[in-house]
Formats: structure tokens, C-alpha cells, sequence
């Protein structure tokens, strides 16, 4: 019944990528969401901005709260003939891809919409964690040998960051062809301009229209995945931890010094990197005035991030995963420094975009290349405590997804509080300055602190060959 041909704990090209492929839905779905549900709800919804910043913040934040907790049903689920991780996943992909659809889809009726956004929003974040708890929990049980699962690991990390172009591909290109017309404001002195802009017939169903085939369009390939993963992959029965409750578990875990600080450098370098990539749409569109432009800039990004993964790959084997986090980080300062001081040009963003791209990908690759590390670490100096990988990962998502919930959040209020135009064909002042910070002032600062903590990260590079050398003999 599976397509690939097996050898005891050797996995062939054809199970690796299918694995992998198991990884697109949340990237794609992700990006879509982190680059486009703002604006969206801002300008296709039309939602107040201080409940727009609502949806945004208890969506993510029940996002990360769900993730521990299926963690913990996951690892008491029982073993079934497809074995203990793909019942969850098989199930949960019909119901997720339902509410992702309606959460692209603007109801009929004006009252309740922002309940309507917040619940299927939170539906489809637990429904698809349901989905990734477990795939990301299988790398443990596709293969017993350490080798073959950073292979597939590798294989993984390339085709979800080839899942973040494909989403901001399919989303910028189908809903950039059919912008929401804007609004003149207060500020615009009516010129000819507006006119023939309001004139021109831009009607305001092509954005909902184009919201909603894009979703479609996603929703289909989410489904393609998870049957190429489920016909794909073999999953074998492993032990799983003994369960223990949430504090115990996160007791366990941040009691851990390395993990604790390697979760510290990355909640404030991807808190970075989020706040960039919430607002950067709404800032190219709005304050550098690019509203034609700005899906072609967020696929500049992702793009060039994909092309430079595999040269940081070479960089942290040949230097350490240590300097590469510092080298990776702090290039992307002088463009985000640049992108708010120079005066609007295309070609400019287009060369940031390239350079932000060189540190989203760093941000993407190290935290799952260097999360293994502290996990060794932790079984050298635990020897006798063992199947806890699901705790540190787990966890890991949890702080920085919350982390990505309080990021989203705070611009939005903050857009808010700067009295944003939903639709305005012109900003106040106030919404400039509000989105330099933060796209650039709040993120360097955020960076900064992260690369602080990571100076007393402990675990350089003999400190991982050792422990590599220990495990091996423990083994």
C-alpha cells in the first residue's frame, strides 16, 4: 500500500521528500496569513482596526496554547495500524482546510463579523496544529537513525521555505491583481487623480473574489500534501515519554540553562523578523506608496531566503552555528536602517528585500539546527531521562508563536492608536512614522537584545562534538 520501497531503518529519496512535503501546508497557510490577514481585514473586511488587532492577537495567542496541549494528547494517543502521529493527521486536514477557506471569506452580515473572523481564525490554528504537533513529532519515528532523520530534516527545511514562496507567490500574485480600490481621506485634496481612480470602475468585489480564489487555490495543495505524506511514509512504533502535566513539562524544559537561552535569542530575533514581515505589506503599500508593487517585494524575500539556505548551511558547518547566527542577524540592520532614512524608491526596496530575505533565512534554518544540540545536551547530563523531544519542540513553537501573537497584535493597536485610514488612499503622518518603527527602530532593538543573550549561549562547537562523542558511547 506505501510507494516507497523500504529497508529497515533506511529511508529512500521518495520517503524523505514525501515527508517533507508534509511540512508545506503550514508554511504556505502561515505566510499567507502572516503577510495578508492584516491588510485584509483592514482594507477587504473592512474591520475597525482595534478589533482587527483583537482577531490577530487571540488567534495567535490560542495558537500557542493549543500546541502544548496537543503535544501532551498526542503522546497519550494509542497505536493504530497507521500508526500514532498520521490518525491525527488524516483527520484534522478536511476540517482545517474548511475553516482556513471561510476565514478568506467576507460574511454577509455586518454585526458579528468580528466573531465571525476570530472563531473560524482560532479553528483553523488548532485544526492545524493538530496537523503539525504530530508531523513535527514523526522525524522521531520515521527512522531510528540519527543520520537519515537530519537528512530528511534537510529535506524538510528545504521544501517549507519553498512552501513560504509558494504562499506568498499564489496569495501576492492572485490578490495583487485585484487591489481594494482606496478611499480618498480627509488629506487627499481631490484631484484628477481620485477621480478617475474612484471612476475607473475598480469594483469592490474583485479583492473578495480574489481573497477567496487564492484560499481555494491553497486549500487544495494543503490536501495534496497530506495524502502524498500519508501514502509516503512508513511511521514505526517508538517509546514515547512518559506524559507529565504542563508546568512539569515546561519545569523540565527551561530548567534546561542552554534551552532556556537559546528560546530567549530566538523569541527576540523572530519577534524581529514578525514585526518586519506583519507590517512590511502595509508599509510598501502605504508609506512608501508601492500599492501595485508590494506582492512582488514580499516574494523577493522569500525567494532570495530559499536561495541562500544552503550557502548557510555550508557557513555553520565550516564556521558554527554560533557565529553564523550573528553574521546572519546583523546584516539585515544596515537595510532596515536604510529602507526607512532614503526617500521611496523601488529599486532600493527591492535591493532590502533581497538582504532581509539573507536573515529570514537564518532565522528560519538555526533554530531547528541548533534545538538538537541543547536536546543532546540535555540527555548527557540526564542520562536516565529520555523521550522528551517532543516537550522542547513543542515549547519552542509555543513561545515564539506567542511571541508572533503579541508582535501582530501591538502594531495593529499601535496603527490604531496613529488613527490608520482603512482603505485611505493617503496616511496621516502619525501612520508613517507608527509603521517605520515598526518595520525598522523596534526590530533592530528587538535584535540587539537576542544577540546579547546569545554571547552566554554555552554550547559552542566542542562543546557539541563532545557531547556527540558522549551520546555516541552512552548509545
Amino acid at each position: 500500500s506505501h510507494l516507497c520501497y523500504y529497508q529497515e531503518n533506511r529511508l529512500s529519496i521518495c520517503n524523505k521528500l514525501s515527508y517533507a512535503i508534509g511540512g508545506a501546508p503550514y508554511q504556505i497557510t502561515g505566510c499567507a496569513l502572516g503577510f495578508f490577514l492584516q491588510i485584509y481585514l483592514l482594507d477587504v473586511a473592512q474591520v475597525d482596526p482595534f478589533y482587527a488587532s483583537i482577531i490577530l492577537f487571540v488567534g495567535r495567542a490560542w495558537d500557542a496554547i493549543t500546541d502544548p496541549t496537543v503535544g501532551f494528547l498526542v503522546s497519550r494517543s494509542p497505536w493504530t495500524r497507521f500508526g500514532r502521529m498520521m490518525p491525527w493527521i488524516v483527520l484534522s486536514t478536511p476540517l482545517a482546510v474548511l475553516s482556513y477557506f471561510l476565514i478568506w471569506y467576507v460574511p454577509p452580515f455586518e454585526d458579528n463579523k468580528v466573531i465571525w473572523y476570530l472563531f473560524f481564525y482560532c479553528l483553523f490554528q488548532t485544526l492545524q496544529t493538530c496537523f503539525h504537533v504530530p508531523y513535527s513529532a514523526l522525524t522521531m519515528f520515521i527512522s531510528s537513525e540519527q543520520k537519515e532523520r537530519d537528512s530528511a530534516t534537510a529535506y524538510r527545511m528545504t521544501i517549507e521555505v519553498l512552501g513560504t514562496v509558494l504562499g506568498t507567490a499564489i496569495q501576492g500574485q492572485i490578490v495583487g491583481m485585484a487591489n481594494a480600490p482606496c478611499v480618498p481621506g480627509p488629506f487627499d485634496i481631490p484631484t484628477d487623480l481620485n477621480i478617475s481612480f474612484k471612476s475607473a470602475g475598480i469594483n469592490d468585489s474583485e479583492p473578495k473574489a480574489a481573497y477567496m480564489i487564492a484560499s481555494g487555490v491553497i486549500c487544495l495543495i494543503y490536501v495534496l500534501c497530506a495524502v502524498v505524506l500519508f501514502f509516503g511514509v512508513r511511521e514505526q512504533k517508538g517509546k514515547l515519554s512518559e506524559p507529565m502535566s504542563f508546568f512539569q513539562g515546561i519545569k523540565l524544559v527551561m530548567g534546561h540553562g542552554p534551552y532556556a537561552k537559546l528560546v530567549m535569542v530566538f523569541l527576540f530575533t523572530s519577534l524581529a523578523f514578525m514585526l518586519l514581515e506583519g507590517n512590511f505589506a502595509l508599509f510598501c503599500s502605504s508609506t512608501l506608496g508601492f500599492r501595485n508593487d508590494f506582492q512582488n517585494i514580499l516574494l523577493v524575500i522569500m525567494l532570495s531566503a530559499t536561495l541562500v539556505i544552503p550557502f548557510w548551511q555550508w557557513f555553520l558547518t565550516r564556521f558554527g552555528k554560533k557565529t553564523a547566527v550573528y553574521v546572519g542577524t546583523l546584516s539585515v540592520v544596515p537595510f532596515m536602517i536604510m529602507v526607512v532614512c532614503l526617500k521611496s524608491n523601488l529599486i532600493v526596496t527591492y535591493i532590502v528585500s533581497f538582504a532581509a530575505g539573507v536573515g529570514v533565512a537564518v532565522a528560519f534554518l538555526l533554530p531547528w539546527s541548533m534545538l538538537p544540540d541543547v536536546i543532546d545536551d540535555f540527555q548527557v547530563q540526564n542520562p536516565n531521562s529520555t523521550g522528551h523531544e517532543a516537550l522542547f519542540y513543542s515549547f519552542y513553537v509555543f513561545f515564539t508563536k506567542f511571541a508572533s501573537g503579541v508582535s501582530l497584535g501591538i502594531s495593529t493597536l499601535s496603527l490604531d492608536f496613529a488613527g490608520y485610514i482603512s482603505r485611505g488612499c493617503s496616511q496621516p503622518e502619525e501612520v508613517h512614522l507608527t509603521l517605520k518603527v515598526l518595520v525598522s527602530a523596534a526590530p533592530i532593538a528587538l535584535i540587539i537584545i537576542g544577540l546579547i543573550i546569545l554571547y552566554f549561549y554555552p554550547i559552542d562547537e566542542e562543546r557539541r562534538q563532545g557531547n556527540r562523542k558522549l551520546l555516541q558511547e552512552q548509545r
